[in-house]
């Protein structure tokens, strides 16, 4: 079949570029034509998104001069991501012409659309729910939803209702989180259930079959961090002093170079995983961090994100049954002598990836 899937793959990040790309190898593998559906909204890329993002920064927002010194400080490096993802995603990703509203999604065609993994139904940038990745644009086509997730838990009536009214156009919906699962029960919405986020569809050695080489030599601890936390940059730093390694950073954001541990800015894809697959210890408040840890099968910390968003990773880590990664507070470095059982977690993940992909063929049937 021809398989269309709109996901959140064009913010200037790993996790967005790699279950993207898991989602597309998946569909592959099962013999479907797949391409990832190339929407961009203009007001979370470049300029535009700098200037999103500064309107919910309070402190940067006291006068013109602070506003500019925000803008200067933040665009270049938003720039030079941007150029960089995109060149990545045109290596990685089979995609569509470009489409930048509903007019253009309106005349794509396929066999099914298929909404994918990620925070497709949370707030974008501004704040609001897009409907394009509701599907809205599709007619008399089947349009089905594999790992979406809301990046929330809590909702308006207003916002419910629209989710309802939305949601229940789809002909089959699975979503990534246990909490997704109990929010369309709910609203009395069918869900196929619970399924893996696509990068865990793919095995560590599927993802290892990408690293071209080391990017890191010797034994280190690794920092994958998308939070403004200084706790949990003092807590990578005790990590990495009580078990005597050096600490590296990895970031696609250049003002993460103040946070602590030796700079690993803006690598390849191959280099990025590289820097998770080969560390010694991992910290992370990343969904996608935590997720390439368990596959590659690395001792890691979890922190969870101070703010709403936190269940996502919390659902991953009931799932493998990891809860007790999760560090509540900076005298928590201790966790990381507690080695995991990753015969138990990769059990778990043998049966899960066997659930998953039943849970795809049925919803595409």
């Amino acid at each position: 079949m021809d398989v269309k899937v709109i996901t959140r793959h064009a913010p200037s990040n790993y996790g967005s570029l790699l279950q993207s790309l898991a989602t597309m190898k998946i569909f592959e593998r099962l013999g479907h034509k797949c391409e990832i559906i190339d929407y961009r909204r203009d007001d979370e890329r470049g300029l535009k998104a700098v200037l999103t993002t500064l309107n919910g920064k309070e402190g940067w927002n006291g006068g013109l001069v602070k506003r500019l010194a925000y803008i200067l400080s933040r665009y270049p490096e938003e720039r030079l991501a941007e150029i960089k993802f995109n060149n990545m995603r045109r290596h990685y990703l089979k995609m569509t012409g470009l489409c930048r509203n509903m007019d253009d999604l309106s005349r794509l065609s396929a066999d099914v659309f298929v909404t994918g993994s990620d925070q497709v139904w949370g707030p974008t940038l501004n704040g609001h729910y897009d409907e394009a990745y509701f599907l809205s644009f599709v007619k008399n086509t089947r349009r089905v939803a594999y790992a979406a997730s809301f990046g929330r838990t809590l909702f308006t009536d207003e916002i419910a209702c629209e989710y309802k009214r939305f949601l229940s156009q789809y002909d089959a919906i699975a979503v990534r989180e246990d909490a997704a699962v109990k929010t369309l029960q709910d609203w009395g919405l069918n869900c196929v259930g619970q399924v893996l986020d696509p990068t865990l569809l793919l095995t560590g050695e599927e993802w290892e079959a990408f690293i071209k080489r080391r990017r890191i030599k010797g034994d280190y601890a690794l920092v994958y961090q998308l939070h403004n936390n200084p706790e949990m940059n003092v807590l990578a730093e005790r990590l990495a002093r009580h078990h005597g390694l050096p600490l590296y950073r990895v970031s696609p954001t250049l003002h993460q170079i103040k946070r602590g541990g030796k700079f690993v800015y803006l690598p390849q894809v191959e280099d990025f995983l590289s820097c998770i697959r080969y560390c010694k210890l991992m910290v992370t408040d990343s969904f996608h961090g935590t997720a390439f840890a368990i596959n590659f099968n690395r001792q890691f910390v979890e922190v969870l994100p101070n703010n709403s968003t936190g269940s996502r990773n919390q659902s991953i880590l009931r799932l493998t049954d990891l809860q007790s990664r999760i560090a509540s507070n900076l005298g928590d470095y201790f966790l990381s002598d507690d080695k995991i059982d990753y015969k138990h977690v990769n059990e778990i993940l043998h049966s899960e990836r066997g659930k998953s992909m039943e849970i795809i063929k049925r919803i595409l049937s």
